[in-house]
């Protein structure tokens, strides 16, 4: 069934679909002195900028002259060689003839394991996927998984050290050090080693053969930890919880083909975007279609505003409308993966996993959300997280 043939979901003006506006517009805020810019063309224009580099975000602890700074944090021809040069980690073949391999095994066992419990925590399945996922593309496969996922989530008390008493902050600083050495000795060493005996099609492979040292291979992995773990658990969750509310959107999902499915995931990512945030820092004057920056000017680009800026996304902004895409002739997501040289890599990835998952789940016998996630927010990563929410199904 095509997304033609499916019928269309009537607009109301009034409507709201967006389950972490609430929220957001209590905890949503830029560093201090930046200009926030809610304006969709703009901000795309100042993330395409060759005139801005990245700020926020703990840039300002990084040195973007170190050779091995991580590519997160690079701006310019340096930024675009290391991009280029993993990007083929990334690219729909490698999706399509390796990862969704991972993608379907690992939702088969999680899947199993729900049917024969009959019940289980969604974000704890979504995170297990997502680990097995991003540890192939990184690499970290030389140790049990399991562990690692409780390791990894371990580091992530850094991503809270924000408006923490300075005392308290420095004490919770050496015990994200001290994560991050076990996660280092007990799960990034081992592949390290492994990778050192025969190369591999992944990121750490890729590292060893550039030269960087243990220590820089340890900082990659943990870019790619919260990148694409801890971000992609907190999607799969919400886009669940709006299939699960919404009987008409559920069957609409479950009756569309992959196209009509990544339509409908990109259009909740597009309501509720993961990163709410990206800090831009002008390096020289600009002129941005109808406005001008000047260099040491401080950006906020709100992605939450951007992504209901009606000019662009057209009318009933905050409702929740699969069609809205094809009507408007624009990217289903908009801001939401960012944009520009520093649109995340694994985008495609992202969505290609959450609708392996949910297109399962949402086929098991009798399914369905007895409790709904609890939503706090993480100041650190700037973003919602969803916990607690429970999937109920007949026992296999």
């Amino acid at each position: 069934m095509t997304a033609t043939e499916l019928p269309a979901r009537p607009m109301d003006p009034t409507r709201d679909d967006r389950k972490s506006a609430a929220l957001a517009a209590q905890r949503v805020h830029a560093d201090a002195g930046a200009r926030v810019v809610g304006d969709f063309q703009l901000g795309r224009a100042i993330l395409r900028s060759a005139r801005m580099r990245q700020a926020g975000a703990s840039s300002d602890q990084m040195n973007p002259d170190d050779e091995f700074c991580p590519v997160f944090f690079l701006d310019g021809d340096t930024h675009r060689s290391r991009r280029t040069a993993i990007a083929r980690f990334f690219t729909p073949k490698a999706i399509s003839s390796r990862h969704r391999l991972v993608m379907e095994r690992t939702t088969d066992e999680l899947l199993a394991q729900l049917r024969a419990d009959g019940r289980g925590r969604l974000d704890e399945l979504s995170y297990k996927l997502a680990v097995a996922v991003a540890a192939e593309i990184v690499g970290l496969t030389d140790s049990d998984q399991a562990g690692m996922a409780k390791r990894i989530q371990a580091t992530l008390l850094g991503t809270r050290l924000r408006g923490m008493h300075p005392a308290i902050r420095f004490g919770a600083k050496a015990v994200t050090a001290v994560h991050a050495m076990r996660f280092f000795g007990r799960d990034v060493r081992p592949a390290i080693r492994s990778r050192r005996e025969e190369r591999r099609e992944d990121v750490i492979s890729h590292l060893i053969d550039e030269g960087y040292p243990d220590k820089a291979i340890l900082i990659e992995c943990m870019t790619y930890a919260v990148a694409g773990m801890v971000t992609t658990r907190e999607f799969i969750v919400m886009a669940a919880w709006h299939l699960f509310d919404d009987d008409a959107l559920r069957a609409r999902f479950t009756a569309g083909d992959e196209a009509d499915q990544i339509v409908i995931l990109e259009e909740i990512l597009r309501l509720e975007p993961v990163a709410a945030m990206l800090h831009r820092r002008a390096t020289e004057d600009a002129d941005l279609g109808q406005d001008t920056v000047r260099a040491g000017d401080l950006l906020a680009v709100n992605i939450r505003a951007a992504n209901v800026d009606e000019a662009t996304v057209g009318a009933c902004p905050h409702a929740l409308d699969p069609d809205r895409a094809s009507r408007q002739r624009g990217v289903g997501s908009y801001m939401s993966f960012g944009d520009g040289s520093h649109r995340c890599p694994g985008a495609q990835v992202a969505i290609a996993e959450t609708r392996v998952f949910l297109d399962a789940l949402l086929r098991l016998p009798d399914v369905r959300l007895e409790r709904t996630p609890d939503m706090t927010w993480c100041d650190g990563l700037m973003s919602y997280e969803l916990r607690g929410a429970v999937v109920t199904c007949s026992r296999a």
